[in-house]
């Protein structure tokens, strides 16, 4: 404890060169002159709001890359908000797969940043170690080391001896292991802001400041009037990349952007004797058990700690009452007690701490969303309206991100897959609540194991249920997807009904199992209301779905699979057409993808100029799967439609009664298996499955969730959007030639494209892969190699009930993609055989059919 109160009676002592370093960002006041040094332009191609690195980083890629006209507009000085009194960490980690791109970008950019402009970024790159203290953190390093090794990233485990060599100052007595990332390190923000900001201008970047927004006003030719104090500029496109002010943007639009400020502090030390006589800097020490990390600063350290989400602090008043006037580059008081608990921990693993004098404590506000991702790219519902916000590490993202949006603005699709950054995730259930309790989570959170199929549960459940989840809530395991309750299995008496996540087979194994039994042998029920589903109808609907489809448009009462594509020929998305009346057509996609692709449709219609209505009825119609071969005989009880096989065919869709109330039946299941999709009004859905339930009792039904559904469109071949198709991938490469029409009259979107890809040949191929392993499964991200070389990636992958083995989706060169090929794919640290095989293992339910009619009429 008297080390403790040493600490507190110490912490206001200050060392003058830390002093200069927050001074020389904070030397003019934020309400300082207004008046700006040269004229403002009239017009803008681009016109970005806010001055961060963020923001500062995407004029710089806009000029460097040739785009004219690029404005950007600072409120006060550049690096205000939560830039300037960053700890400037940069690491090559991502525990995601798409992000990890943007970290390299980033550092690899950072490392020549001086050269280019002139100005010095002080980056340091001492290399990183997250530490390992229990077993669960080392099966995560594993887990995350085979999603890493198909990547460009620098990545290592090393052992406890390996550790303590690169940081001797570490108590090794909880070390199990480390992941090292070489060329991790650290950079200072302002300097890295400052350089970024020479060279947008030394590419013809126009930077104001200050030069507040004080309004935007759409214009008819969806371009916007940009109000400043000191004029108005036409915008051809605006982006807002205003940090923690970016509420206060979006209102003026009508949007509400759930994006908060969170309090963090970090401290940090005076000179230590032991730091100051190491030869080299100490890399950037991750105690991920303590939830802080650790870096050299100067001759001393630098610690920051992530507090549990009941003692972390929310800036909550700044979201109802806005950011207060002046406030820019000035911090909070700060909380030694609130962190004190990591300070002891940080003590214990780094025992110099405990005679070290604190000189400072920075606190400070940055920016959380909901799930801690930021929120990049084009926003739907607001044509040429753009945001870069919600950074909670905005300096590891800021370089990767400015290339990102700029290679997007310029091309017109987006550069890679990053869909869990696309600000069109969130929508109007995303509530003040909600949004406050998920950045507690995700702050207090920030460095628990992150497992495969984790779930996060405060603020939950939104406004987004589905007519039958009260019904099911106590039933199963429920998971969240795009703000929809859903379930994910079924409990049963006897059940382990824990949430138990794990890099293994866990709890959930045995009960999925069952589901797929059930489906296979009975017939199965499951809630698919979260699928986003929209209307299109109007004189110029066919053209418009032609082309955006690379598929032919079904006839009217058809249904049918159709992909949309990027100019360069890449899968935008995947969705199910229906045509329901002429010209009025269905479409149905996932619920990740919702708006993701509502945007895409709709900026299609405004650039084409179609005649067009467009409606997002999502929310409003509830959606059943009946799958199984029972599945008629059940639904026969209900309705005088006949179900037969010869009047209701595959992929039909007709408006039946069931149980007397009107719906849409289409013959369609993402099972493979016989069955059925119901589409209702939500108020009715719960009368409707009461009825299936109850007239199903003689033929076995009973519940399903979405990892059985998973397990067994695995089973069956289906490829599944944003595992084996996205962004970063063309349908030929991923076997969905069936569904892209090439000789089709219209010129959809990507066709071109798609012809060179063909004429040019493949290098690769999607192969189906079956496993020999052992408790653990395949999911997706996992390293795949031959002869030692990594050679490619699985997309997805489950165990496959029906056959008793692993399966996985996997793209490999196309001379490993035969039928009979021998690999590996990496799990857990160990590499388990595989081979490529003639796809699928289970028949889909129409081709048995058609295959039993075939023999028939051959005997």
């Amino acid at each position: 404890m008297s080390t403790i109160l040493n600490i507190i009676n110490t912490k206001m002592r200050r060392d003058l060169a830390w002093c200069r370093r927050l001074r020389r960002v904070a030397e003019r006041s934020i309400n300082g002159s207004t008046t700006l040094r040269k004229r403002l332009k009239d017009t803008a191609e681009t016109l970005i709001i806010g001055g961060g690195c963020v923001g500062v980083s995407l004029a710089y890629h806009l000029a460097k890359l040739g785009q004219k006209d690029v404005v950007l507009l600072e409120k006060s000085e550049l690096t205000a908000g939560s830039t300037w009194h960053a700890a400037g960490l940069t690491t090559y980690y991502h525990p995601g797969i798409n992000l990890k791109k943007i970290h390299y970008y980033s550092i690899k950019l950072y490392e020549q940043l001086e050269a280019e402009t002139g100005q010095a970024v002080g980056f340091h790159q001492p290399g990183s170690i997250r530490i390992a203290s229990t077993v669960s953190r080392v099966d995560e390093m594993k887990y995350q080391m085979t999603r890493t090794h198909w990547h460009s990233t620098p990545q290592f485990l090393i052992s406890p001896e390996e550790v303590q060599e690169l940081c001797p100052l570490l108590n090794m007595d909880k070390v199990l292991a480390g992941l090292h990332t070489p060329g991790d390190g650290h950079i200072d923000p302002y300097s890295l802001t400052m350089a970024l900001a020479a060279g947008a201008r030394m590419h013809g970047a126009h930077i104001y400041n200050p030069a507040p927004v004080t309004g935007l006003f759409p214009t008819p030719d969806g371009k916007w009037d940009v109000h400043t104090p000191h004029g108005t500029i036409r915008a051809n496109r605006v982006v807002n990349a205003a940090g923690f002010w970016a509420r206060e943007v979006g209102q003026m639009i009508g949007l509400e952007h759930p994006t908060i400020p969170v309090h963090h502090q970090y401290v940090v030390t005076a000179t230590v004797a032991e730091v100051k006589a190491l030869k080299k800097e100490l890399p950037v020490i991750r105690d991920l058990e303590g939830s802080y990390y650790l870096r050299q600063e100067r001759d001393g350290l630098l610690f920051g700690p992530y507090e549990k989400q009941e003692k972390m602090v929310l800036q909550d008043s700044w979201v109802t009452d806005g950011v207060p006037p002046g406030f820019g580059k000035e911090l909070f008081e700060s909380d030694l007690d609130r962190i004190m608990d990591h300070v002891e921990m940080a003590m214990e693993m780094v025992p110099v701490l405990k005679h070290a004098d604190i000189i400072n404590i920075v606190s400070g506000p940055i920016t959380y969303t909901p799930d801690l991702l930021p929120m990049v790219g084009p926003h739907q519902g607001v044509q040429n309206y753009w945001t870069a916000i919600g950074f909670g590490y905005g300096i590891i993202h800021a370089g990767g991100v400015g290339k990102f949006l700029s290679d997007w603005i310029l091309s017109g699709e987006p550069p890679y897959d990053l869909i869990e950054c696309d600000p069109n995730r969130y929508s109007k259930w995303t509530t003040v609540p909600f949004m406050c309790a998920k950045a507690r989570e995700s702050y207090g959170f920030n460095n628990l194991v992150g497992y495969p199929k984790e779930e996060r549960f405060a603020g939950r459940p939104t406004s987004r249920v589905s007519g039958v989840y009260e019904l099911l809530k106590e039933k199963g395991s429920m998971g969240f997807h795009a703000g929809w309750e859903q379930p994910h299995y079924f409990y049963k008496p006897g059940d382990d009904v824990r949430y138990r996540p794990s890099f293994k087979r866990t709890n959930w194994f045995g009960p999925v199992g069952r589901e797929c039994q059930l489906v296979m042998e009975k017939v199965g029920v499951i809630d698919l209301s979260p699928f986003g589903k929209f209307m299109v109808k109007g004189k110029d609907s066919h053209k418009l779905l032609d082309r955006l489809f690379a598929n032919t448009l079904p006839k009217v009462g058809l249904t049918n699979i159709s992909h949309m594509l990027t100019p360069r020929g890449h899968v935008y998305a995947e969705l199910t057409i229906t045509q329901l009346a002429p010209g009025e057509f269905m479409l149905i996609t996932g619920s990740g993808s919702e708006l993701h692709d509502l945007r895409w449709i709709e900026r299609e219609r405004t650039d084409g100029g179609y005649d067009v209505d467009i409606s997002n009825v999502t929310d409003g119609i509830g959606v059943l799967g009946v799958a199984g071969p029972n599945s008629r005989r059940v639904l026969q009880k209900l309705t005088s439609e006949d179900m037969s096989d010869g009047a209701f065919r595959f992929l039909h869709c007709k408006s039946i009664e069931l149980a007397d109330i009107p719906l849409r039946a289409t013959r369609i299941s993402y099972t493979g298996e016989l069955g059925w999709e119901l589409y209702m009004d939500m108020p009715k859905m719960e009368a409707v499955y009461q009825a299936i339930m109850e007239a199903g009792q003689e033929e076995g039904i009973d519940n399903f969730g979405t990892y059985a559904m998973a397990s067994l469109r695995l089973e069956k071949g289906f490829r599944g959007w944003g595992a084996e198709m996205n962004c970063d991938t063309n349908p030929l490469e991923a076997g969905l030639d069936y569904f892209i029409k090439l000789n089709k009259p219209a010129d959809f979107v990507g066709k071109q494209a798609l012809l060179e890809i063909k004429s040019q040949g493949l290098t690769r191929n999607l192969a189906y892969l079956t496993m020999d392993t052992d408790d653990v499964d395949p999911e997706g991200n996992e390293t795949i190699w031959h002869n030692g070389k990594v050679v490619g990636n699985t997309t997805s992958g489950a165990y496959s009930y029906t056959t008793r083995k692993s399966l996985a989706f996997g793209y490999l060169p196309t001379h490993l993609a035969t039928i009979g090929q021998n690999v590996e794919v990496e799990l857990l640290g160990r590499k388990y055989p595989a081979t490529v095989v003639q796809e699928p293992l289970v028949q889909t339910e129409p081709t048995r059919t058609r295959l039993q009619k075939k023999s028939r009429g051959g005997a």
